[in-house]
């Protein structure tokens, strides 16, 4: 019974797109988290990503949204745009941080930048060009709604954990009922091969 309904089309369709989308979105995630670890902050081919961590860019980027960061010429920045940055002064110091540039000052020769995230009544402590990682081009769209679901605990149970451990179950229910299938052939085999030894004998 196990095994017409594992053999079934009306399962295996839904199984095999199920199994396919756990594969991808897994993939995609380890691929993000390896970026994150591995590069150590360092860009790959001009690029960065990094997660939102704060409130402090709502409603334009959210918590646990992922942003890619391009390097741009500082000459190209301008007052408006969104930079991520590493913070040295006061309470950003240590943290990169991700905020709107609101004013630039030059002062000979050397650029200052004022930032404030959007959500926030108090400006950062100025910045310059040596901490800025580079400018937000947007939202890593799948990647963004992967990690939303991860870092939920409720998401990820119902649309990770839960499928991942119906898969494994479903593939282990295959294999058992597979050896049991091949198990119950060998048997009838053995059985036909027994009883064409005791005909053979009858007629010897």
């Amino acid at each position: 019974m196990l095994r017409k309904i594992l053999d079934s089309k009306y399962f295996q369709i839904p199984y095999k797109i199920i199994k396919a989308i756990i594969f991808i979105v897994l993939l995609l995630y380890v691929v993000f988290t390896i970026i994150q670890r591995v590069s150590g902050n360092q860009s790959i081919f001009g690029y960065r990503l990094f997660a939102v961590a704060t409130g402090s860019m709502v409603p334009d980027y959210n918590i646990n949204d992922v942003l890619a960061i391009k390097e741009v010429n500082h000459n190209e920045i301008k007052v408006g745009d969104d930079i991520t940055y590493l913070g040295k002064k006061q309470d950003v110091s240590g943290k990169i941080v991700t905020h709107r540039i609101i004013d630039i000052e030059e002062k000979n020769g050397k650029k200052t930048y004022l930032t404030k995230g959007i959500n926030n009544d108090v400006e950062d402590p100025t910045i310059g060009d040596n901490q800025i990682y580079g400018k937000v081009v947007g939202k890593v769209p799948v990647v963004t709604q992967i990690n939303h679901i991860v870092k939920n605990q409720y998401g990820f149970f119902f649309l990770i954990f839960l499928p991942l451990v119906i898969v494994i179950f479903l593939e282990i229910a295959d294999t058992v009922t597979e050896m049991k299938q091949d198990k119950i052939e060998k048997d009838k085999k053995e059985d036909e091969v027994n009883e064409n030894t005791e005909d053979e004998e009858e007629i010897i």
